[in-house]
């Protein structure tokens, strides 16, 4: 019986002799503690010459490259960009906090000590973090909870409900959230309850511990919490507050607004039971830092696999940011939005374009994006519509510039039509009236006209009053872009009167 080595020698001079590859297939692998393939190659002086990779027999008997070969392994093109989007697309989604919180420590330190001394001391706090859109509130709150989870104390004890001003716009179906956070459904069941405040007292007694003399204590998080001020007698809030200022239960209520008057807003009682804490975020962002922000968003980081494909790629990334045109896109939108959002979805769309015939984002694909982000999306409307629907928009401009924006109904713009259709020769725009009747519902239905506020609903259809959401510049952008538009319905939009 032949000895591993044996083997292996064997097949290195059978190599050797027809200057090719070995096949494996015939080798009983899992005898070989180590195994050399050969690869003889033709150099370019002619000579063979021979490059040996070591393939490692672990016990499973499966065949895995040395780690020496594997740092220096390029993975194939398509698995990098795949790789690639994966890890940009993690990033503009938000899926993925960083690891710290930047230009918000203090904030941060503050909030953190309120909710610990609520979860471990069973400290109840009431805190409002106010900011403009777009300024870390919701990521500070993150940041916040993942370190505060991290504590073993907090793990166990700390529960969380977090509503929005969006979702819950009454009392009552915040009531049913917050049961059915709390996973309490089955402890409710059908029981009736005379109020609000009895209803959420149930709530929070079902959390007492076995011992009954502490409370699990609850962190409520209101997001959009200027739209729970405007509840039916903000039963809520007072409810919330009264249970954090008094020792029924250790809760902590958070609350997240851009108004800076949201105080003004609470009733008397309300604010009265309110802590009046406030925590503050300021933008303070210039332009040099919102593009280190769009380096670090599309830059991969050190322990992407493929080495040289990273280092090709953030060398790409710099190129791109440095140059002039991208900049100039980038100032457009720091000066339209400081929101980190924005640019994500920005980028977003550049990252659609890269592949594996065009592996880098280039300047052109920014451009092409911001234009995308930036685009009427009303005025591309106008894109879609039919010739009859357009002229009716065009009689609405005239009667506009004529009557300086008073309101207009359909029997006004079918006259105005009329006259153009007089001026000309043929009839191929002569509609009957409840045609036009249709087309002007449909512009209304598209929202490119409106009712004026406070018009009879008794008013006939023809006769009721509307306003043009649209103005002279969209429209005539729109009728440059419009495929195949007649040259005299641009002529007459053109044109100073009707």
């Amino acid at each position: 019986m032949r000895t591993g080595a044996e083997t292996a020698k064997r097949a290195s001079n059978s190599a050797s002799a027809s200057l090719g590859k070995i096949r494996i297939s015939s080798l009983p692998i899992s005898s070989l503690p180590l195994l050399v393939l050969l690869h003889w190659d033709i150099g370019n002086d002619g000579e063979p010459h021979c490059a040996c990779a070591e393939l490692n027999q672990p016990a499973d008997g499966r065949v895995i490259m040395s780690k020496r070969k594997a740092r220096d392994a390029h993975l194939p093109i398509g698995e990098c960009i795949t790789q690639v989007q994966q890890i940009l697309r993690e990033r503009f989604c938000e899926r993925l906090l960083p690891d710290r919180p930047e230009g918000v420590e203090a904030q941060y330190k503050h909030l953190l000590e309120l909710l610990r001394r609520t979860a471990i001391h069973g400290e109840s706090n009431s805190v409002l973090i106010v900011g403009p859109r777009g300024a870390g509130k919701t990521m500070l709150l993150q940041y916040v909870l993942r370190d505060l989870q991290k504590e073993e104390k907090v793990q166990k004890n700390l529960l969380q409900v977090h509503l929005s001003g969006l979702l819950q716009t009454d009392d009552r179906t915040a009531l049913k959230e917050i049961t059915r956070q709390l996973h309490l459904e089955n402890v409710v069941g059908d029981k009736v309850f005379g109020s609000f405040a009895e209803n959420l007292a149930f709530l929070l007694e079902a959390l007492k511990k076995g011992n009954r003399s502490s409370s699990c204590p609850v962190l409520f998080v209101l997001d959009e919490f200027d739209l729970f001020a405007h509840h039916k007698n903000q039963t809520l809030l007072y409810n919330l507050f009264d249970v954090s200022q008094s020792a029924q239960a250790p809760i902590a209520v958070v609350g997240v607004t851009c108004r800076l008057d949201v105080l003004e807003l609470l009733e008397k009682r309300v604010k009265s039971r309110f802590s009046h804490r406030q925590i503050h975020l300021l933008s303070s962002l210039n332009f040099t830092q919102y593009l280190e922000r769009v380096w670090t968003q599309l830059s991969l980081p050190d322990s992407f696999p493929d080495k040289k494909f990273a280092q090709e790629w953030n060398a790409g990334v710099k190129t791109l940011c440095e140059d002039k045109s991208v900049e100039e896109v980038l100032q457009r939108h720091f000066n339209s939005s400081k929101d980190f959002r924005p640019l994500h979805m920005l980028l977003m769309l550049c990252l659609s374009h890269v592949s594996v015939a065009k592996p880098t984002i280039k300047p052109a694909d920014l451009l092409e994006a911001s234009r995308m982000c930036f685009a009427d999306a009303t005025a591309n409307m106008l894109h879609g519509l039919s010739i009859l629907e357009l002229c009716l928009v065009i009689a609405i401009k005239h009667l506009n510039d004529v009557y300086e924006g008073e309101p207009f109904n359909l029997q006004m713009v079918h006259n105005e039509f009329k006259k153009f259709l007089h001026r000309k020769s043929n009839s191929m725009y002569n509609f009957e009236q409840p045609v036009v009747m249709k087309a002007f519902e449909h512009l209304q239905q598209l929202e490119l006209i409106r009712p004026v506020d406070g018009s009879s609903a008794k008013v006939q259809r023809e006769y009721q009053l509307m306003r043009l959401t649209l103005d002279h510049t969209q429209i005539m952008e729109a009728l440059q872009k419009y495929p195949q538009c007649p040259t005299d319905v641009k002529q007459w939009a053109m044109s100073a009167f009707g």
